[in-house]
């Protein structure tokens, strides 16, 4: 067997050998082909613009790791509600199942960024330097030669220069487009962290783009190992009518054909394939669900005056002759747990408040006994989560008679976007002191009149033992007396 023959019993890119088999998929038009066009370009143009568009004053998807703050289309996330990416996590992961389902791999060859950018940039660039599937694949067996050099330097140097952009704008989520821009006209060495991770990230995606490209499909990414437990017979897939096909034959003038299936066998769904397989062995893990074998397929029919659709959209239980049933066990149970995940997001969400206060106890003794107060000391730390100034105020609730609060003024501000943290001191009179307690702290925000409520625990010693020690001050003054001439007389 020839060594650049692929393995049926394997992925379709490993030779009998172990060898990689390399690619050249030829293009395809027709209305699925378009569409994915059209739906890439938006994408890849929905990427690019998300930094130039400002929302309340900051990039719509700002995050701003140094600062720790997450601006997400206006709504602003700080270090605190970093819990709320739980649902932003597992909610896309929970879609992705759940319209797995329904349509099968529609996310892999619609919107996935492999698939997008391979197909729409950086193939672009390859058919338009090396040529279509045949003259690309001539290239690549032809010797060394002037016109072969110059068409590889020409392309690769347009995929570097891609993967740069990209990569780019990427860091600009990160550090937005102003600061990304200043970065750049500086010299590496005083961002070398940055420029380092710029080099890298470019390797990567030019080293992705240009030579791994399906592998990362076929072999790192496992959506296509776990898609036989997502689907079922009425999961819509790309898929072959095996009934009408088969049995698959070419065409020859003067012979009887009505023996035949609708398939001429001529392979074009396997050339224009970015995986390579053949659709119609099968549902199989390396298919994408990209469609170009329906436009290639609808091409070959229209030629051949028989009826579209020998590939297409369609369940298992639709080419069986049955019907297909959206509303079953499976899409019930996926429906029921993603309103319920959505509805705990929104409660979630809306329990967000614009300004964040924490209350914490200072670092050291838990509190301090003088002549007349018992004392306990706390740090507050204030965020503000908004684009204007906010003015508030702190008082206590629940507290013993004489319990005062310092270190807060009657009305204080905060700077937009601004942290700040400040020391509150709480003290209690010894005569009204009866024990540990608990009290309410109120922070009241005077532009929208939003309270924020904490608890605090304020400590001291064992009320019994500071009744003993202010029953006997004479017997310690006395004491403290005959000490002090006993230290002088020596």
């Amino acid at each position: 067997m020839a060594k650049n023959t692929p393995n049926l019993e394997s992925v379709t890119t490993i030779n009998r050998d172990g060898s990689r088999y390399f690619l050249f998929p030829a293009d395809v038009d027709g209305k699925f082909a378009l569409m994915r066009r059209i739906v890439g370009i938006l994408l890849i143009g929905f990427y690019l613009l998300l930094p130039w568009i400002p929302v309340n004053g900051y990039p719509a998807v700002f995050l701003d790791i140094i600062n720790r703050r997450f601006h997400l289309f206006g709504i602003t996330i700080v270090a605190q509600d970093l819990w709320l990416l739980f649902f932003l996590i597992t909610g896309v992961a929970f879609f992705l199942f759940y319209i797995t389902a329904f349509l099968g791999r529609v996310w892999c060859g619609w919107a996935c960024p492999q698939t997008v950018y391979l197909d729409q940039v950086y193939r672009r660039i390859e058919r338009w330097i090396d040529g279509d599937a045949p003259a690309r694949r001539k290239l690549a067996d032809a010797p060394l030669s002037t016109n072969k050099v110059v068409r590889r330097v020409i392309k690769h140097g347009l995929y570097i220069l891609s993967s740069t952009l990209i990569v780019h704008l990427f860091l600009s989520y990160f550090i937005s487009i102003p600061q990304l821009w200043d970065w750049m006209r500086t010299s590496p060495a005083e961002n070398w962290g940055a420029f380092l991770f710029v080099i890298a990230s470019t390797l990567v995606l030019y080293g992705n783009f240009a030579w791994f490209r399906e592998q990362l499909c076929l072999i790192i990414c496992p959506y296509g190992r776990i898609q036989s437990a997502l689907i079922d017979d009425h999961t819509v897939n790309v898929a072959y009518d095996e009934k009408r096909g088969e049995p698959r034959g070419k065409i020859h003038k003067g012979e009887a054909t009505s023996t035949l299936g609708d398939c001429v066998d001529c392979h074009r769904c396997v050339q224009v394939c970015p995986t390579g397989i053949d659709i119609r062995q099968g549902l199989q893990l390396e298919c994408i669900a990209c469609t170009a074998c329906i436009d290639a397929c609808d091409d070959i029919m229209d030629k051949v005056n028989r009826p579209r659709g020998l590939i297409r959209y369609a369940s298992s239980s639709a080419l069986a002759g049955g019907k297909t049933r959206f509303i079953r066990p499976r899409t019930l149970l996926y429906t029921g747990l993603l309103l319920l995940g959505m509805g705990v997001c929104g409660v979630a969400v809306s329990g967000v408040k614009s300004v964040e206060a924490t209350i914490l106890r200072m670092v050291g003794m838990p509190y301090y006994v003088t002549t007349d107060t018992i004392r306990n000391q706390y740090q507050v730390r204030l965020i503000n989560k908004t684009t204007e100034p906010v003015h508030f105020s702190i008082h206590a609730e629940r507290g013993p008679a004489g319990m005062q609060f310092t270190g807060f003024d009657a009305d204080q501000s905060l700077g937009a976007m601004a942290e700040e943290t400040r020391t509150v001191i709480a003290t209690v009179p010894r005569s009204n002191y009866q024990g540990p307690f608990e009290v309410e702290v109120e922070i009241t925000l005077r532009e929208t009149g939003l309270v924020i409520e904490r608890s605090i625990d304020f400590l001291g010693p064992d009320p019994k033992l500071l009744q003993a020690h202010d029953s006997t001050p004479k017997q310690d003054d006395d004491h403290d007396e005959k000490k002090s001439d006993h230290a002088h007389g020596n």
